[in-house]
């Protein structure tokens, strides 16, 4: 990568903002993490809805919990990963003055009256889109905020070439605009509620595309854009094929788009659009391994390094996660698998083998990257606890998902099987009961998660506090 700086010219960057949100994703990853695990434990003990009823419900703390992980933990990730990646690759700090804070407490603001409103009951009943309109317009200011930021980066950068981590995450940046504001399209009726501008089978497709690429975009592309750089610089090798991630980021924008129908089979939803949401998830099998597979081969002459790195193992694990759940999700999308899986614990499994497995995971080795970097440490103040956290992290993750495989397939088997007459084999209830044991395991698995997540925040806290490293930061930027 060739520099414009003069000779001996090193540029100083705006690690301010990149401590920010990297902290608040430890924080908000217990918060999600917790919650998670209570709702998880409401579904084995039903008698903890009742604890401070209704606002602890688990119709009211489930989408807080998705909002948490999705827009919370992994927002913060976004915001500090792409926000340091921009100004090492471009060699220049961020641009943007007052945006740039603006972005930091803006995003935390959504977050606390999400955590105030979806407990009280105000929610467009949208998945991923539950929160109302004035926190919808709220977000749009950060996010067009945020773009500016980074756009204008990338625009007075001291390099000729674009690193292909900012193409994956100026692709989420754009596209989540574009979802975010076309979804939430609504009438308002009061200051806490409004209706959709869509009806009927368009207020599904819209919701729908919207949903899938939030996942496509939000939890993959942004994520894809953490991973071209961290696997890398960990490794200290570089991408195994620099030609492979361009058409990687091609195919994956292109096709992901179509992929939101396949939430939708057997619905109101015309069959061609149906059959077309199923075609195009096979199709991104294709890029979504590719992506994979130059992720894990940049690990070439480096696999020793597994031995002795866990935040090295936490990347390369991540991405084995990444390729079982884009395995897994266009076969989903098949209409005879969709047939026994729809509306069973087998999707729960399969969006937490992407969500823990491939988003959090890759997150957490992200944020062990940066933890010493942003506070002049040499490492963080435990790799020890760092190893128990892989460990942990890893064991509730394949607990969780196994856990929901049983489960997901057990019910839908359940509720296809007819006796000779036509009349169903089995009640509703009776698949409930045979859900219970996997219900538990899913709380095993998400208490080990959420423990590792606890290692973490005090393994960051020892770093951050220690006295006994250099206790000033990189020069800021105003």
């Amino acid at each position: 990568m060739s520099s414009n700086l003069a000779a001996g010219e090193q540029p100083v960057y705006n690690y301010n903002v990149v401590r920010q949100f990297a902290i608040m994703t430890v924080v908000w990853g217990v918060v999600g993490m917790a919650v998670g695990v209570l709702i998880a434990a409401q579904l084995v003990w039903p008698e903890l809805n009742d604890i401070f009823q209704p606002y602890t419900h688990f119709g009211r703390l489930r989408p807080l919990h998705t909002n948490a992980v999705i827009f919370a933990f992994g927002g913060c990730a976004l915001f500090a990963t792409s926000y340091y990646v921009v100004q090492r690759t471009c060699q220049t700090p961020l641009w943007g003055g007052f945006l740039i804070p603006f972005t930091f407490w803006g995003w935390q603001l959504v977050i606390v009256l999400a955590a105030i409103t979806l407990p009280l009951g105000y929610t467009s009943a949208k998945e991923y889109a539950e929160l109302e309109w004035p926190i919808d317009i709220l977000i749009t200011l950060v996010w067009v905020a945020y773009a500016i930021v980074f756009f204008g980066t990338i625009i007075k950068r001291r390099t000729s070439h674009i690193y292909v981590a900012n193409w994956f995450f100026g692709a989420f940046i754009l596209t989540i605009a574009l979802l975010h504001v076309v979804n939430n399209m609504e009438v308002p009726v009061s200051m806490w509620k409004s209706y959709s501008a869509y009806s009927g089978a368009m207020d599904a497709m819209v919701q729908w595309w919207y949903g899938h690429n939030a996942v496509g975009f939000f939890l993959t592309a942004g994520f894809l854009g953490m991973m071209y750089y961290f696997v890398p610089k960990q490794a200290g090798r570089p991408v195994y094929s620099y030609q492979l991630s361009i058409v990687h980021f091609w195919a994956l924008i292109s096709l992901y788009i179509w992929a939101g129908p396949h939430h939708l089979h057997y619905s109101a939803l015309p069959d061609w659009a149906q059959s077309l949401g199923m075609v195009m998830s096979l199709v991104l099998l294709a890029p979504s391994w590719g992506g994979m597979i130059n992720g894990i081969m940049t690990l070439s002459g480096a696999w020793h390094k597994l031995r002795t790195d866990p935040t090295l193992r936490f990347l390369v694990v991540s991405l084995s996660f990444y390729g079982m759940s884009t395995f897994e999700g266009p076969m989903m999308a098949i209409k005879t698998v969709n047939a026994l899986s729809h509306d069973t614990d087998w999707t729960v499994g399969h969006v937490h083998s992407g969500a823990l497995g491939w988003v959090a995971m890759i997150s957490i080795g992200a944020i062990y990257h940066l933890i010493p970097v942003l506070f002049n440490r040499k490492e963080m103040w435990s790799v020890g606890l760092v190893n128990a956290h892989f460990w942990l992290a890893t064991i509730g993750t394949v607990l969780y998902i196994s856990a929901m495989w049983v489960n997901g397939i057990t019910q839908g088997l359940m509720w296809r099987a007819f006796n000779a007459d036509g009349t169903l084999t089995y009640s509703f209830v009776e698949s409930v009961e045979a859900s219970y044991p996997g219900y538990f395991v899913r709380v095993l698995g998400g208490a080990f998660f959420l423990f590792g997540m606890l290692l973490m925040a005090y393994n960051t806290y020892r770093t951050v506090a220690d006295e006994d490293e250099a206790t000033s930061a990189q020069p800021q930027t105003a």
